[in-house]
């Protein structure tokens, strides 16, 4: 029989347990705990820090474009169902091209087939 190496050298918290009195150690254990709220407080900010820089990388050339009359554009296709993605496979995410014919605002546009 091979004992395990915990039973023969005690760990920290067993041997803090015989030198230190109930109240010292229940006061270790809280120093403990809220340094360890420190520690996930530093992780999250890092964490959001990275994330930041992350949307950065990613939107620092997307452009802003303006769509006139008569621009060609490409239309999302209705069919696909954005939460689940169902009904994608092998159909193209995009319809087109079409011709924008007029502008309402707010994003909306008169579009019409090229044929």
């Amino acid at each position: 029989v091979v004992l395990p190496l915990e039973v023969k050298i005690p760990s920290l918290r067993i041997s803090l347990q015989g030198i230190l009195d109930e109240d010292a150690y229940r006061e270790e254990r809280l120093s403990q705990l809220e340094s360890l709220d420190e520690t996930r407080l530093d992780a999250e900010k890092r964490h959001r820090a990275y994330a930041d820089q992350m949307c950065w990388q990613y939107n620092k050339k997307v452009y802003e474009r303006d769509i006139y009359g008569g621009d060609l554009v490409l239309r999302l296709d209705s069919r696909i169902d954005k939460k689940t993605g169902e009904g994608r496979m092998f159909r193209p995410k995009w319809l087109g091209p079409y011709r924008v014919m007029k502008d309402y605002g707010n994003g909306a546009y008169l579009l019409c087939t090229l044929e």
